[in-house]
């Protein structure tokens, strides 16, 4: 895989845990319990496909410019993208790609499910949606 960095990049992100889904042989990263990424394998767990979500428009300019980017492999077209896992998407894009995945699945979160996944009460230090955060507003 071109993207060796990923498993790492991943698990860094805050809240964010992985699964391995033994009947599809997908690596599954998850916020809140929802997935925002996902690493395909082939039989010999090899990746092959990256699945990332992103809203609709992004995705269909994501794919349109680049051929290594095409709707998500056995999933929801509309919403999820696949990148070839040996493609030639750069790093810092594919980062960023899935930077907004992860945003946009924490964004759709309950508030609630959202202050667990983040563990909220230890305050707003790193948090991904600090710029936007309702709560840190209402205590400034």
């Amino acid at each position: 895989m071109k993207y060796p960095w990923i498993d790492e990049y991943l698990t860094a992100k805050r809240g964010a845990t992985k699964d391995l889904q033994p009947d599809w042989n997908w690596i599954r990263y998850h916020i809140g319990g929802k997935m925002f990424a996902a690493v395909l394998l082939d039989d010999d767990d090899r990746p092959y496909y990256i699945n990332l979500k992103l809203e609709p428009v992004e995705g269909a300019l994501m794919r349109g410019q680049f051929p290594d980017i095409i709707p998500g492999y056995y999933s929801n077209k509309e919403h999820w993208n696949s990148v070839k896992a040996d493609g030639d998407v750069p790093d810092d894009l594919l980062k960023t790609l899935l930077d907004r995945s992860y945003r946009l699945v924490l964004g759709k979160l309950s508030r609630p499910k959202r202050r667990e996944a983040l563990s909220c009460e230890t305050g707003c230090a790193g948090c991904p949606l600090a710029d936007n955060c309702k709560e840190r507003r209402s205590a400034s």
